[in-house]
């Protein structure tokens, strides 16, 4: 996007008041069709989070190649069934909702539709015991940690299932498979360490990081393959789903995934700028408007503090786009009801004229807005509710 593209947003949006946020629909739909095409035509599962909007959501799963969604919690799952958004849920982490699984298994669409997530004998022992023995057939997912663990005590990705080798793999399945009222459906294995962690930022880690996930694919390849026949050998597999925007083609390059999952590549948020394998379009912005002008190089804006979740760090932050040049004050940041830009733009800002943002995670700037302003050819061709402005909520 060039520095033009500030005007045709601000001319897009004039009849509106910011803080508003649009979606550029030429963007969003360029940056699917680069996904499937690193994709090569294997199934993308559509993660949800990344997007909170139904409408979006919808767009997505349009597109063939793309298949099924990727739900953060139970409760949406059921939902999108309710909503008739799609009929092949996946619930990517382990649902302790007692409410959720008693309407879960008193839907037989739903039941049908949705597969949650386990990775332990306590997570059916919970399930159990909130819907009773006997209980209706629930299909469950089998969660392998896909980590790198190169020593004793190292561990580099994110801390989730405590299924790490193919032997803890066929141990649970058989766990699943000797309980009435499961269905061993799938199994699935998230490589965040390559996924989710950019390998071309510009800094000095950049080669090591490279490293890492070279080492950190070939280690999990010959894992996950092992641990995917020892499972097959006990329950027939529907799928076996791995990866995320950050590494479709480097998962689906493994015989054994049948699928891979994505979200975060539609919007192209900040945090997925430092990649060598993919560049995103940004396709979602946020506007602030000026409020202060307390000196000549500075603007304050109103609100801003839209933090994405993590560890803290400027990473976090989201960040100035439009006008190009703009940068945040170290000292403030972005702040609740104030944010204040420097730079050179900043001598030409006036009160009401408008700073664009990019978000640092995708799905999160839709839980600060209760609709999107959908932007093609230069106009708002539509206003569509986010999960917020549904009244949905789910943590």
């Amino acid at each position: 996007m060039s520095t033009s593209s500030a005007v045709t947003f601000d001319l897009a949006t004039k009849d509106l008041d910011p803080p508003l946020a649009v979606i550029d629909l030429a963007a969003f739909d360029a940056n699917a069709d680069d996904l499937l095409r690193r994709a090569e035509g294997r199934p993308i599962r559509l993660v949800s989070k990344s997007l909170r909007c139904r409408y979006l959501i919808e767009r997505a799963l349009a597109k063939p190649g793309f298949s099924g969604l990727m739900c953060y919690s139970l409760a949406e799952a059921l939902w999108h069934v309710e909503s008739g958004t799609c009929d092949d849920i996946l619930v990517a982490y382990p649902t302790a909702d007692r409410g959720a699984l008693r309407r879960l298994a008193a839907d037989e669409r739903a039941r049908a539709a949705i597969t949650i997530m386990v990775d332990s004998a306590a997570h059916l022992d919970f399930v159990t015991a909130v819907l009773g023995p006997g209980h209706p057939e629930i299909r469950v997912c089998l969660e392998l940690d896909a980590s790198w663990r190169p020593l004793r005590l190292v561990h580099v990705g994110t801390r989730r299932s405590p299924v790490f080798t193919p032997r803890q793999a066929a141990a649970l399945a058989r766990s699943v498979v000797a309980r009435p009222g499961f269905r061993l459906v799938g199994l699935m294995a998230y490589e965040g360490q390559i996924a989710g962690l950019p390998d071309a930022t510009g800094k000095r880690t950049d080669a090591l990081v490279r490293w890492m996930q070279r080492r950190s694919a070939r280690e999990l390849a010959r894992r996950r393959a092992e641990a995917v026949r020892a499972v097959r050998a006990i329950a027939e597999l529907e799928f076996v789903n791995g990866g995320g925007s950050g590494s479709i083609e480097l998962t689906l390059a493994e015989p054994a995934v049948t699928e891979a999952a994505a979200g975060s590549g539609l919007i192209g948020s900040t945090l997925f700028d430092g990649y060598t394998r993919f560049r995103p379009r940004p396709a979602a912005l946020f506007a602030l408007p000026v409020v202060h002008k307390p000196t000549a190089r500075i603007a304050t804006l109103f609100a801003g503090g839209y933090i994405a979740s993590g560890p803290p760090s400027a990473s976090r932050l989201p960040s100035p786009y439009l006008p190009a040049g703009l940068r945040l004050l170290p000292v403030e940041g972005a702040g609740e009801v104030q944010t204040p830009v420097t730079g050179k733009p900043a001598r030409d800002l006036r009160i009401g004229d408008r700073v664009w943002f990019r978000h640092a995670k995708a799905g999160e700037l839709a839980e600060r807005f209760t609709e999107y302003h959908i932007v093609e050819d230069g106009r708002v061709v539509r206003t569509v509710p986010t999960y917020r402005g549904e009244q949905q909520n789910f943590g």
